[in-house]
């Protein structure tokens, strides 16, 4: 299915046939995911039973099943065009309201960072209300259960121990039915859909304490003896309930917070456009326009100082530019007509005419914002590792509170049950395993955030995985490696020719030519004032050089190929070839009246950076290849300079997939790094694509990071990036399992026995959301991560 969609229908055999939700055209006989989304394959039949819904974003109709029978819980009507909310850590979630997850419990975000609303997060906005809510009441609840305990004896005395119980159920009930209904409402759906999570543990806690207390205080005497007290009393937990909700909101503004400051990174990138654009007319009058009516084509003034609107080319006048947003550099960049201009860089004090090539969603911020959007979303591989454990863990959990329960009601202390019901409450509010939920997404959009900070776009989360893991590293050297933009380096003319006369040959054949290296000698000769001739009966030869007649006089300019064809013998030459090659140059011949005239030569010079670059990737655990379309001489010569460990030359796009291909089958993990079309195809082969932001729109797309500066320095804060990353979420999932693991086995009373030791449910809820709160600060560490 790699060259083609398989189209698989019922057979003779009654094969059921399995479909992608969001691509129909996908079909076949057997389970998996679909080849394109990813998305896991579900049976034609329960597709066909419901109705159908707009793939958004896709540009097509497609089938989804309801949740409940097994579908993909995509809710998006057709031909529905606002914003689509889904969920972080199940992106199959989709909806067009907000709301929580119906597998995890956490809250839906927009799909599309260009679709930010103006203003603070709703939910943020609601849960913040229902903690104030919740703590207000909670405190002096907590205070009237617990006076007693802290030598205040007079609070509850002054009440007297019944009063005191209903004013407890009075301050609780808004507390449980107000400030913790949207627990309630996300642990029925876990039980619903039997996604177990913490909402589950949580909602089933809260649920036991509070509805116990409530029996107890209305119909104390349907409890058997060992529920009470002296007085006649049964033992009442409205406190410990309300405190867990409270905690439990508190835990969610915090990481509701969080994600806020991640919005509000991207709403500042949305920020940075401009909000209006001068077009102008057919009939040259300009007009103020919203920035969502330019359309490509339309001519735009940018003014002094002003925002350019969109992305395009400039047609008329001369400015410098600032592009420190997109490339980092702070020296602005000179724009002249036919230069490219992008949306959002701030104008000098030139006036500018550009034609709109890219707009809206297309523009390279727009994209940008996308991109970190997206990553922030998307799950790390190791993500899948957690949610398993959770799911394994909710069950597990349940069953200990239930042994838990039943050893305390037989073998515990009078009141024994009342013991039972604390063990088993304070099992389920401890085990939470919100902690294990929050490890990896929290640091992969905090790291994505960084990365974008660092001009390191991050695609998705399994490429920042993967990309710590990587061995070997493959280098496009056009525009990688170098400035991809090849110089004319030097003139050197034979006995009898002026270096003048030899470049102006070179020079006004080479006008005819697109080849970069023609561009590359017209623009030397123009830096040295040299005045080019017209060029007549023009011809390319393919993979050789250029022919044609200048000044009337036949000239010719090629490599020694071209030479050989002619019947010129160019031993003479080879050796002062050689030496220019051995350098790096490209090396051409000029042949004027059917004799050797001199030799051009031309360079594509490495970056200032490359050469520091490449020591860091070593230092780094990288083996470093180089893959170019050049001789192997003339890549040796480059590649013993800047230090390469090895190279691949004369090769074509898809000899770069063959190469991958063979690293892969000898257990290499292997990253391309390019900015061509033709290296697309790498991009998408290697385990990490990388691509220059320089590069062509392909190959972004192609690749799982974007280095928005285009240089290899990009590569080595993505590593040290991805290793700090990795290292952040193990260190949660570690802690995470590791205080869960040695929470239940003392909230079930393990160390009773031993040393007295019983926590009640208040104390688990504070050390259930501590461990949240410590999940978070170390994931925000990341923020501070110095390359």
């Amino acid at each position: 299915m790699n060259d083609h969609i398989e189209h698989e229908t019922k057979n003779g055999s009654g094969d059921v046939v399995f479909t992608c939700p969001m691509h129909p055209e996908v079909r076949q006989t057997g389970p998996g995911d679909c080849p394109k989304c990813g998305m896991h394959l579900v049976p034609e039949d329960a597709v066909e039973e419901s109705g159908k819904h707009a793939c958004h974003g896709h540009g097509h109709s497609a089938t989804i099943a309801p949740a409940e029978k097994g579908g993909r819980y995509d809710e998006v009507p057709r031909d529905y065009s606002g914003p689509v909310y889904t969920c972080p850590m199940h992106p199959e979630v989709r909806q067009v309201k907000q709301g929580s997850c119906p597998i995890c419990g956490m809250g839906l975000e927009l799909e599309s960072a260009t679709m930010q609303e103006e203003g603070p997060n709703p939910e943020l906005i609601d849960f913040t209300r229902r903690f104030w809510v919740g703590a207000i009441l909670t405190v002096p609840l907590l205070v009237l259960a617990m006076a007693p305990y802290v030598g205040l004896s007079s609070i509850r005395a002054f009440f007297g121990d019944r009063t005191a119980m209903w004013l407890e159920l009075a301050l609780a009930t808004p507390v449980i039915l107000w400030s913790g209904w949207p627990f309630f409402e996300r642990g029925w759906n876990s039980f619903r859909t039997w996604n177990l999570n913490m909402f589950s543990l949580i909602s089933m806690g809260v649920a036991a304490a509070y509805l116990f207390s409530v029996v107890a205080l209305v119909a104390p005497g349907i409890f058997p003896d060992g529920f009470r007290d002296e007085e006649g009393h049964v033992g009442v937990y409205f406190e410990a309930a309300a405190v867990i909700v409270t905690l439990v909101l508190l835990g969610q503004v915090m990481e509701l917070r969080a994600r806020e400051g991640t919005g509000k990174a991207i709403k500042a990138l949305l920020d940075m456009a401009a909000k209006t654009a001068r077009r102008i007319r057919d009939d040259g009058s300009e007009e103020e326009v919203p920035l969502e009516d330019v359309e490509v084509g339309d001519r735009l003034r940018v003014r002094p100082g002003d925002k350019v609107p969109v992305d395009g080319i400039v047609l008329d006048g001369r400015s410098s530019v600032d592009e420190s947003m997109i490339s980092g550099e702070p020296v602005p960049v000179e724009k002249v007509s036919g230069d490219p201009v992008t949306g959002a860089t701030i104008n000098g004090t030139g006036s500018l005419v550009i034609e709109a090539r890219r707009v809206g969603s297309d523009t390279m911020l727009a994209q940008i914002v996308e991109m970190v959007a997206n990553a922030q979303r998307s799950r790390a591989p190791i993500q899948k590792y957690a949610d398993r454990v959770a799911g394994l863990f909710v069950p597990a959990v349940m069953g200990v509170a239930v042994l838990s329960f039943i050893a305390w009601a037989v073998w515990g202390p009078v009141p024994a049950l009342s013991y039972a019901l604390v063990s088993a409450v304070a099992v389920l509010i401890i085990a939470c395993p919100c902690a294990l939920g929050l490890a990896t997404p929290m640091s992969i959009m905090t790291a994505t955030g960084r990365g974008a900070q660092a001009g390191v776009l991050i695609k998705n989360a399994e490429a920042l995985e993967r990309f710590e893991k990587i061995d070997t590293l493959i280098v496009d050297k056009t525009g990688t490696l170098t400035e991809g933009k090849p110089r004319l380096v030097a003139v050197l003319p034979e006995a009898g020719h002026e270096e003048v006369q030899v470049l102006r040959l070179a020079a006004s054949l080479e006008r005819g030519s697109e080849h970069p290296l023609a561009e590359a000698i017209v623009r030397g000769a123009e830096e040295r004032g040299v005045q080019m001739a017209e060029a007549s009966e023009f011809e390319a030869v393919t993979g050789k050089g250029v022919r044609g007649m200048v000044d009337g006089r036949p000239v010719a300019l090629g490599n020694l190929a071209l030479i050989s064809d002619m019947g010129l013998e160019a031993s003479a030459f080879t050796d002062k070839a050689n030496a220019r090659r051995d350098e790096g140059e490209t090396v051409m011949f000029v042949v004027l009246d059917g004799a050797v005239a001199g030799l051009v030569s031309v360079a594509d010079m490495v970056k200032e950076t490359t050469p520091a670059a490449i020591e860091a990737l070593h230092r780094l655990g990288f083996r470093i290849i180089m893959a170019t379309g050049d001789n192997e001489r003339t890549a040796r010569a480059v590649a013993g300079r800047i230090g390469i460990d090895d190279i691949r030359a004369d090769v074509l796009p898809q000899d770069k997939v063959r190469i991958i291909e063979e690293l892969q089958a000898q257990g290499h993990k292997v990253a391309m790094a390019g900015d061509g079309v033709n290296d697309a195809p790498a991009l998408a082969q290697a385990d990490v694509g990388i691509a220059m932001g320089t590069g062509a729109d392909v190959a972004i797309e192609s690749a799982g990071f974007t280095l928005v500066k285009g240089d290899l320095d990009g590569i080595v804060r993505a590593r040290r990036l991805s290793r700090a990353t990795m290292r952040n979420i193990r260190q949660n999932l570690f802690f995470a399992l590791i205080y869960n693991g040695a929470g239940v086995p003392v909230a079930a009373g393990i160390l009773y026995p031993f040393f007295g030791i019983l926590i009640g449910p208040i104390f688990a809820a504070f050390a259930m959301s501590a461990s949240s709160i410590s999940v978070v600060l170390n994931a925000l560490r990341l923020r501070n991560l110095r390359f």
